[in-house]
């Protein structure tokens, strides 16, 4: 029996209430409406508000649209790796086709030279040089012009108290390119001054 002088323990105990801010609903899955939250709780305690909508989507919005950028940007950089690559290829398959067709042009030099060039023979090596240069031929080396190692081929060379540098004085084949690429240097005898350093050891080997 308790006596009148204690307090009875259910008394002191305070009530217990839960709050279910969950913004789904346990039992459907569904999403809670705003309204469905309770905006305080007892004792005038507030709790957080729900997210502004707008904000979120403006945010998932400027996410979605940096993404997008992105992807666009990569596409773009892929196309034009793509392309360069393609334009590449084109390249050395036309190179490898023209190379095929130097022993050709240098026939035609021969021929030219002795005079045996004419009537069909001749159309048809205009019309083969103006086809090959459609197709970006170009011919390389010419008398007089300064000797480049990187696009002449020096088969002879004689010194000369006339020239400077070395220059080119006779081309005894031409070269071709393509472009930048150089399909065949041109083999060319080389007038080099006597102070030159070629030259020098020219004499030196002599």
């Amino acid at each position: 029996m308790t006596r009148p002088d204690t307090p009875n323990p259910k008394e002191q105990r305070p009530e217990v209430v839960v709050h279910d801010r969950r913004r789904i609903d346990p039992e459907t899955l569904q999403l809670r409406e705003p309204d469905e939250i309770p905006p305080e709780r007892e004792g005038g305690e507030h709790v957080l508000e729900p997210p502004d909508r707008a904000g979120v989507l403006e945010a998932e919005l400027a996410e979605r649209t940096a993404d997008l950028q992105r992807v666009q940007a990569e596409y773009e950089n892929y196309r034009k790796r793509v392309r360069h690559d393609q334009e590449a290829v084109n390249e050395i398959a036309t190179a490898k086709v023209l190379e095929s067709l130097l022993p050709i042009l240098d026939a035609i030099d021969r021929a030219r030279s002795l005079g045996e060039v004419n009537g069909g023979l001749w159309a048809v090596a205009e019309a083969l040089e103006e086809t090959l240069a459609g197709l970006g031929l170009e011919r390389t080396g010419t008398p007089g012009e300064p000797f480049d190692p990187a696009r002449h081929e020096a088969v002879d060379h004689e010194i000369s108290d006339d020239v400077d540098t070395p220059v080119c004085t006779a081309v005894l084949r031409p070269g071709y390119q393509l472009g930048t690429r150089l399909l065949r240097p041109a083999q060319v005898s080389v007038t080099e001054p006597p102070e030159h350093p070629a030259a020098a050891a020219g004499a030196h080997e002599s």
